[in-house]
């Protein structure tokens, strides 16, 4: 059943809202902000609560803190605050606590139209375990939850699960942000507008059975690219060079590509070269792959052929790079990938983690239908994974047609 957005809720003026955001940003070396992608996207939630004379009281985590205070300075949420406060064009008063004196002083004091960072969830060990205890004293500051963290929503951490879970008869809801991206999800699994086609790419057709299997029972045609194209390869008994492969998973593969008969198109050409670096030697072959070599890119028949078939879908869903796009001699073909989307007017819709961080690297992100937020969660969902963050949330109001 659809859940209650936050669009549903007719008077926040007062409430202490407590927004679960998903501001795991990446970080540079230094600590500083590398791409601020998820910090924009909570944006409209957040507005939405400061115009309705609320108190937004936004809680993340960062990075992957290992509970050492000198190591884990760099994911304290003070740059996060400072970047969300340039955004909002007004201060945003971040704690140096989860839960506490601190925090409940804060929260209670607070004026109208404020907003609160809570510091790294992660930075209290009941956020990971699920606690109840903890969840208990998050649940407490807030009037109303709202979940804008899809990135997070296939995990069962305090802040996702358990508190809203201990917010019985208070509103709980998603925000604009999770609204969309089931919204849009919804439309991919049961009424994708067609041709409809699936790109498929990155290292490991492991990372991804679930996922191909649901895919391939609504779309009309899957482009294979990335190191994932080799395992497939030599399933069919096909020479791959040096190129990566995951042995193990062959007849994974087979049975995949048996389900997708008809459906799977996998690269007739590639950019192979003979070391895994950028000054590399390259060249172009098709078919096999000769020994000694690495593919490193699809070739460009395969890029021609993949882009003509986007140009003709009406709606496409891309998941996973074609090649080894983070060297600027291999990323070829993920741009054109790119390219041949951002220039259809099918509805197109990228499916998080690198591919994400991709597609914006080239500029090409707003040209998009969506951009997803999240990687893990984008698969599991699409898998027809239940979500036990999205099952303690409001259901929406059923209307009569």
């Amino acid at each position: 059943m659809a859940k209650k957005t936050l669009r549903d809720l007719n008077d926040l003026s007062g409430k202490r809202v407590l927004i679960r955001v998903d501001f795991n940003v990446p970080l540079n070396d230094d600590g500083s902000i590398s791409n601020d992608r998820r910090i924009r996207a909570a944006l409209p939630t957040i507005r939405h609560v400061l115009d309705a004379g609320a108190v937004a009281i936004c809680m993340s985590h960062l990075g992957r803190p290992k509970g050492d205070p000198k190591q884990d300075a760099i994911y304290r949420m003070d740059r996060v605050g400072q970047r969300l406060s340039e955004l909002l064009g007004k201060p945003v008063k971040k704690l140096d606590q989860v839960v506490g004196p601190e925090v409940t002083a804060a929260v209670q004091t607070a004026s109208p139209g404020s907003v609160i960072l809570l510091e790294n969830l992660r930075f209290h060990p009941g956020e990971q375990k699920g606690d109840e205890a903890f969840a208990a004293e998050l649940a407490k500051i807030g009037d109303v939850y709202v979940n804008d963290a899809f990135g997070t929503c296939h995990r069962t951490d305090a802040s996702m699960y358990a508190v809203p879970k201990l917010m019985t008869g208070k509103p709980r809801v998603v925000g604009f942000l999770v609204a969309k991206e089931l919204e849009i999800l919804e439309r991919l699994l049961t009424a994708p507008a067609r041709p409809f086609v699936g790109v498929l790419g990155g290292a490991k057709v492991s990372d991804k059975i679930g996922f191909i299997k649901r895919l391939l029972e609504r779309v009309d045609r899957v482009l294979i690219g990335g190191a994932m194209t080799y395992t497939f390869m030599q399933a069919l008994g096909q020479s791959i060079g040096n190129s990566r492969v995951e042995a193990d998973k062959l007849d994974v593969a087979r049975e995949l590509l048996s389900l997708g008969q008809g459906k799977i198109t996998l690269p007739v050409d590639h950019l192979i070269a003979d070391r895994l670096d950028a000054s590399a030697a390259t060249k172009i072959v098709e078919g096999p792959i000769p020994d000694g070599w690495i593919a490193v890119d699809i070739g460009p028949k395969t890029i021609a052929q993949y882009a003509d078939i986007i140009g003709q879908a009406k709606m496409v869903v891309w998941n996973g790079p074609m090649g080894k796009f983070e060297d600027e001699p291999f990323s070829r073909g993920t741009r054109a990938i790119a390219e041949a989307m951002a220039g259809s007017s099918a509805i197109t819709v990228v499916g998080g983690g690198e591919t994400a961080e991709a597609v914006e690297a080239f500029g090409l992100d707003n040209k998009m239908t969506h951009v997803s937020t999240g990687g893990g969660a984008f698969l599991e969902y699409v898998e027809g994974t239940p979500f036990k963050a999205l099952s303690v949330l409001d259901d929406a109001d059923e209307r009569k047609p």
